[in-house]
């Protein structure tokens, strides 16, 4: 099993080459918000463009985490960051891009989902959503890709023990759970 880090952002570039250069492999890229849809939108548009077997992960809860909660383009309306504590509003900084709805529009993906990890319920499911896509990429379906909605209550301002209960109102009500596309 081999890893590796690629910049912010191109993972999926760097994904394509590995499964062109080792076609019998499983695949994927893990990836936040940040990472994905902020800076990498292009390349993660792109890779499902081109129906490559690959599984891409997003970890998505709204902020940039690992340099101190910052709006991502996937904060929704309302939720609070460390750069705005008052919520995104749309009216200053425009509305969250859903890469996951966008992505299951393109005609060669081959399975699309977004679950989350703030009941154990949820988890179950999320579990069954990433079998699935590897199974389709093993099976050489074409892309797939999984976002998960996370928890970061302290990028978001509010005590760790309502994390679940303000993901459940800012990022699922904004981005709701279960398949976006199967085969």
């Amino acid at each position: 099993m081999e890893f590796l880090q690629c910049l912010h952002g191109r993972a999926p570039a760097v994904a394509t080459g590995m499964k062109r250069m080792l076609p019998d492999r499983a695949i994927y890229t893990v990836q936040g918000d940040g990472d994905m849809v902020s800076e990498g939108l292009a390349e993660v548009l792109h890779i499902a463009a081109r129906s490559e077997s690959i599984t891409c992960l997003l970890l998505d809860n709204g902020v940039f985490g690992d340099t101190g909660g910052q709006m991502t383009a996937t904060t929704t309306v309302g939720q609070r960051t460390k750069t705005d504590v008052a919520g995104r509003a749309a009216s200053e900084y425009g509305y969250p891009i859903p890469v996951a709805d966008l992505v299951a529009q393109f005609p060669g993906v081959a399975y699309v989902a977004r679950g989350a990890v703030d009941r154990p319920n949820a988890v179950a499911r999320t579990r069954r959503y990433l079998r699935q896509a590897f199974e389709s990429q093993l099976a050489g379906e074409g892309f797939s890709l999984v976002e998960i909605l996370t928890m970061c209550p302290t990028g978001w301002s509010v005590p760790a023990d309502q994390g679940a209960q303000y993901q459940r109102e800012q990022m699922t009500a904004a981005y709701p759970l279960g398949e976006l596309r199967a085969r």
